[in-house]
């Protein structure tokens, strides 16, 4: 068994804060005890910088052993400004199920990022 760095464990606490986002995001979706301005610039705006964000995390040259991580952090940002720029066209219905997929999302990228973290040498 691997010792565990002050590097891995900072790591390990991000994901965590994901997966606490996450849980916090489904429960708000599914109580719908959350409103925002979904029509707003301000969530627009939001919207595509996460696809950006994502996007360039995924350019970023990185370690050969980090690959998997990046499309995880890439991917998931991309995923979620997708899922965000989505709210803007749907019916007000469909609101809660996509903030419990984004939810989803955001649980899915800390447990995948801590098992990656994990299992790196």
């Amino acid at each position: 068994m691997e010792k565990l760095t002050p590097a891995r464990m900072s790591q390990s606490i991000v994901e965590l804060v994901f997966v606490l986002l996450g849980a916090l995001v489904i429960f708000l979706g599914a109580t719908q005890r959350i409103y925002f301005y979904r029509h707003g610039l301000a969530w627009l705006v939001l919207s595509v910088s996460m696809i950006a964000w994502g996007l360039i995390a995924l350019a970023k040259p990185g370690e050969w052993w980090a690959k998997w991580q990046k499309w995880n952090r890439g991917g998931s940002l991309m995923l979620l400004g997708t899922v965000m720029l989505a709210m803007i066209r749907v019916p007000f219905l469909w609101v809660p199920k996509l903030l419990i997929v984004t939810g989803v999302i955001l649980m899915v990228r800390g447990i995948l990022g801590s098992f990656l973290i994990f299992k790196q040498r």
